[in-house]
This record gives C-alpha cells, sequence and structure tokens, in this order.
C-alpha cells in the first residue's frame, strides 16, 4: 500500500488510478468487435476521464468539497460472477466489469483512509470511495433496469 505524505500525493495516486481506468476501457474499445459494445466502453472511458478531471481540479483548486451523504448500494454487483474482459463482451457483461471495478476502487479508497496519516487525508478518500460508490450505483442501476426487468 502506498504511503502519502500529503493530500497531493493521494489524490495524484487518485488521478493515476482514474487514468488506469480511463486506459483499461479505451483498449476494451479499441479490442471490441461489437459497435455497440465498442460505444459502450467508449462512454465507460469518458466518464472515467472525467473523474480524473475533477480530481485534477480539486488539485489545481485545492479545494476539497465533498458531499457527506452516503451512497446506497443495491449490491447487485456483490452477487454476480467474475467477468473477464473480451473482444466480445455483452452489454451485461460490461455491466458487471464496470460494478466489479467500481467495488474495487470504493474498497481501495476505503482501505486508504483507513490508514491515513492525519485527518484531511482520511477525509479526501473517504470522500473519493463515495465517489466510486456513486459510480458502482449508476452501473447497477443500469443493470437493473436493462438487464434484470429484461428478464
Amino acid at each position: 500500500m502506498n504511503e502519502f505524505k500529503s493530500i497531493d500525493d493521494a489524490l495524484d495516486f487518485a488521478i493515476q488510478s482514474e487514468q488506469g481506468a480511463v486506459d483499461f476501457y479505451t483498449n476494451l474499445a479499441a479490442g471490441s468487435k461489437n459497435q455497440a459494445m465498442r460505444e459502450v466502453f467508449i462512454q465507460f472511458a469518458k466518464e472515467e476521464m472525467g473523474h480524473k478531471k475533477r480530481l485534477q481540479n480539486i488539485k489545481r483548486e485545492e479545494t476539497f468539497e465533498f458531499s457527506d451523504e452516503k451512497v446506497f448500494d443495491l449490491q447487485i454487483g456483490d452477487y454476480l460472477i467474475d467477468v473477464e474482459p473480451t473482444n466480445d463482451m455483452t452489454y451485461q457483461e460490461a455491466l458487471i466489469l464496470a460494478m466489479k471495478r467500481e467495488k474495487s476502487a470504493f474498497k481501495l479508497y476505503s482501505d486508504l483512509a483507513g490508514i491515513a496519516p492525519n485527518n484531511d487525508l482520511r477525509k479526501t478518500f473517504l470522500a473519493l470511495a463515495q465517489e466510486e460508490a456513486k459510480h458502482k450505483l449508476r452501473f447497477e442501476i443500469e443493470y437493473d433496469d436493462n438487464i434484470l426487468k429484461e428478464n
């Protein structure tokens, strides 16, 4: 686990993590044989790029205003089997993959909050964890609306 000496260190790590997600979804889009899935992955990459830009703005402006709201967790992704990324994924598989990635990011930021050396870093990590929980909830709602209701 990384050791952060400042909020900037933590934000740099979060920015790098978001870039990793952008790269992941961009690579899936590039390799996808299905045009509809390619567009889904491109949209996911754009969302992750938005998260990265938000973190960069927070770092640049030194404003750490986050909501204290707790995000509801439908826990849909918690009960689905893991999906390996492939070039011919279905929309359902893509949503499962996205939910699980967001859950992992939530857990990472929550764990980092638990070992943060000061209260400002702890609050920053908890806020980032809540952001990831929002992303997971969005994918869970999409899954519920478009996959579960169809079956």
